[in-house]
This record gives structure tokens, sequence and C-alpha cells, in this order.
């Protein structure tokens, strides 16, 4: 199964690879920009067909992939009656949409496979279904087990029992138990009331739908923990695996988004900080840290731990590889919009200056000056391309040497 894992992310990079370049494809050829190549994969070719202008194909290093837009420097040759065609005759807009199309289907693809999760595959979480009943009020240290002399449960007294379904708390219907227990918490010393759906006391077709079979009264005791009260009734709650409808399922994938989207931008920032560290632990024997960097073997590896764990349910690890894949296309989208080259937010920051210095030229009243020739940073690409590959190169050896693992 684990091997399945891994197969599984190998296909669902290159497939996010593909809606990467496919964005570049689709709004070049849009804007009438001659796009003569789209490639999965470097190195040599290994099949290829032509349709139209444009020659599709795979090559044998499945290490990315790109798409060959004609016209990227002013020094690029077209072919006569095509000089138009050229991207860096395009508008700056134009070049923008283009350059920027595949993060922006990063996102897309990593939005929808939140949405898919939340609403098809769904999450485990804590539900208002009650598992067990604590017989008593656990002492204030920590220590669950009951003594005699401990002072019964308030969920005892109120007899509540095991498969209680818990479906109002003073009248308002509960809809996510990770926050209605809140209320709970706060509720010390004051009577609460639990609908109750107990599937026995409801005479079928005799009460109105989502009406509880009874209501229980439960005050809550007051319980100090680490110098702070909070209200316990003595419930522990069950686990399942839960579909969010439509609406709920946007929201909580545009927080998810948000989510990794924040974090992705935050790991960026800090990952000059962690190039110390990773070398420590490629080759100085240091514990890798599971919260540091990670390389695609490394992800592979975590994706199949993730399909073959027996510690997971279907469905759990399920979640968890679109929960990977859905953060890699996410990071992967931001991290393409860095404004350095090679990176395609480097050939937007040039189109940017570009349109820069043409509006400080109109406003002198002077003609349009030249395109920036990215030939020309091409010191600046080939520095930044080493230090990429670098530090690919030392991921590599760490997500061999010394892999990351979640104990999944």
């Amino acid at each position: 199964m684990q091997a399945l894992g891994i197969l599984a992310f190998v296909v669902a990079l290159l497939l996010s690879i593909m809606v990467h370049e496919f964005g570049h494809f689709i709004t070049a050829k849009r804007f009438g920009m001659k796009v003569s190549e789209f490639f999965l994969g470097f190195g040599q070719k290994i099949w290829s067909i032509t349709r139209g202008e444009t020659e599709f194909g795979i090559k044998a290093i499945p290490a990315g992939g790109y798409c060959r837009i004609e016209g990227m420097s002013p020094k690029d040759e077209m072919a006569v009656g095509e000089e138009g065609r050229a991207f860096y005759k395009a508008s700056g807009a134009r070049k923008l949409v283009v350059l920027g199309a595949g993060s922006f289907l990063h996102f897309v693809l990593g939005f929808l496979l939140l949405l898919a999760l939340f609403m098809g595959v769904g999450t485990t979480q804590v539900t208002s279904t009650i598992e067990s009943i604590s017989p008593c009020i656990p002492p204030a240290t920590g220590n669950q087990t009951c003594a005699a002399t401990a002072a019964p449960s308030p969920a005892k007294i109120a007899g509540l029992q095991a498969g209680d379904k818990i479906v109002s708390i003073n009248g308002v219907r509960t809809k996510d138990w990770s926050k209605d227990v809140e209320l709970i918490r706060a509720s010390a010393g004051k009577p609460i009331e639990f609908g109750i759906d107990r599937g026995s006391a409801k005479i079928q077709g005799s009460t109105p739908k989502g009406t509880p079979d009874l209501v229980i009264t439960v005050t809550p005791q007051a319980r100090v923990i680490n110098g702070k009260s909070y209200g316990f009734v003595g419930i522990i709650n069950s686990f399942a695996t839960v579909r969010s409808d439509p609406v709920e399922s946007l929201t909580k994938s545009a927080s998810m988004f948000k989510k990794f989207a924040g974090s992705s931008v935050t790991s960026l920032i800090a990952l000059p900080s962690k190039i110390p560290g990773l070398w420590n632990q490629t080759v100085g024997g240091a514990t890798r840290d599971p919260e540091g960097l990670v390389g695609v073997v490394g992800v592979a590896r975590v994706s199949g731990q993730a399909v073959g764990s027996s510690k997971l349910t279907t469905s759990e690890s399920l979640a968890t590889f679109i929960m990977i894949i859905a953060s890699l296309n996410i990071f992967v989208g931001i991290f393409n919009l860095l404004p350095i080259l090679p990176m395609d937010g480097g050939h937007m920051a040039v189109a940017i200056a570009d349109e820069v210095r043409a509006f400080f030229a109109r406003l002198r009243g002077r003609p349009r000056p030249p395109a920036i020739d990215v030939a020309v940073l091409t010191p600046i690409t080939m520095v930044v391309f080493v230090l990429l590959a670098g530090l690919t190169i030392l991921l590599l050896v760490a997500d061999i040497v010394n892999p990351v693992n979640l104990n999944l």
C-alpha cells in the first residue's frame, strides 16, 4: 500500500505540473502568442505529437515540464509575418496574465481538492454522539481514576447514556461539536438543556423531523485545570468521518486555503534560516525535523505512509493524501510567484519593470523604451538556478539518508 501511495503522489505531481503549464498555454494561445512546444519532463524526447503549431510530448526525465512561448526575449527570432505574436510584444497586462496563469491554476486545483475533501470524502471530527459516560468527577490532578468518595458526574446524575446523540443545547441545534462544547465549558454551575436523540423514545412519524426524543437538564460542575475553571459534564464523544454541506464546505475550504497559504509564505521566509539545520540533519546525524524542509522524495514517502498506514481508516488515509496534494499545489503556486528569475514571478517582475519604464517615458513625452531583454539577466538566473539545484540535491540526500517519519 505504501508503494501505491508513492505512485499516486507521483501521478498527482505530474498532473499538477501539466495543470500549471496548461495555464500558460491556454492564456498565451488566447492572446495570439505562438506556443511551439508543450512537454512533460526534460531531456530526451520519448514521444510527441503535433497539433496545429504546437508539439505536445513526453521527455525522459519526469522532473517538471515546460510550455515554450516564442519571443520571450527581443533577441529571439520569429518567423516572417509572426513578429507580432512574440511574447515580449504583448502588453504588460497580457504578460502578467500568461505568467501568473500557472500559479493561479495551482491555487484553483488546491481549492478544488479541499472542496472535494470536505464535501466528498469528509474529515474525522468529534461528533455530538456520546461514546461513554464518566462515572465521577475526576480530581484536578489529572488522575482519571474514580475514588470511592468521588462525586458522580453530572452526566451520570442526569441519566445520559452512551449512544445518546445531543441534537440541541438550550434549544439551539448542534452543528459543530468542537464549538458547541465551549458553551458547556463556560456554564459551570448553570443548568443547561440537552436535546437528546435516543432512537427508542420517539414513535415513528409522531414528531416533526429534528425534534429531540427527550430534553435532559444537566448542571456542569466546575473543574479547575491549570488554574482555569471549566464546566464539566462527564461525557466522552465519539469520532466519525463527517461530510460537510456545500456552503459549509466552501467556507472550510477557504479557511484551510488561507491557512496553507499563510504557512507557505512563512516557510519561504524562514527557508534560509532552516538550511543550516537541514545540513546538520543530512551529514551531521541530527534528528530530522518534521517541521523542517522536505523535498519531493520526502513528500512522496510521507504520502506513501499516509496511504499505507494501518492506523488510519481508508477515508482518513484518502483525506490525508488529498491534504498533502492540496497544500503542495498552494505552496508551489506561491513559490512560483517569487520575484526572482527563473521563476514566473521573476518574469512578472521584469514585465512590471517594463511598464514602469514606459510610464515614466510617457510622462516625459518620450517613446516607449525597448523591452527589457531577460537574456541580459542570465547571470542572475544562473546563480539562482545553482542555489536552487544545490538545495534540491541536499533535500534529496536528506530524504534518502535521514527521511521524515510521521509514525503513521
